[in-house]
């Protein structure tokens, strides 16, 4: 059994905000899915620009809680551009035991409320 790094914890936390947005009819204009660098997302809706902020949260962290330095800086560059800023944070946890890491290809749980604009 393989632990996900990181960065494939990174990257399965975007693909589930990514559809979301998808879903909701978000315009994907910009993505990065680099650990560090922000948004994740660059989004048009409704002719309205969107950055989103991508976490993964591991057990037992509260995926709703972020960096509150890092937001302000995002959103005062957001500003700049007329866009709107959010957050979505999503805690990631092996499904057979919390405590323990998630696996490459076994069952995990998703913890994830949507997007929190800043």
């Amino acid at each position: 059994m393989k632990a996900l790094t990181e960065q494939e914890l990174h990257n399965l936390a975007m693909n589930i905000v990514g559809k979301e947005l998808e879903a909701a009819g978000f315009e994907f204009m910009g993505v990065n899915s680099k650990l560090k660098r922000n948004p994740q997302f660059v989004c048009l809706k409704e002719k309205e620009l969107h950055f989103i902020v991508v976490r993964s949260f591991p057990f037992p962290e509260d995926p709703r809680e972020y960096d509150t330095s890092l937001m302000t800086k995002i959103k005062d560059h957001a500003l700049k551009h007329e866009a709107r800023t959010y957050f979505a944070g999503v805690r990631l946890s092996n499904a057979e035991d919390r405590k323990l890491p998630v696996y490459l290809n076994e069952a995990y749980l998703v913890e994830y409320e949507g997007l929190v604009e800043i």
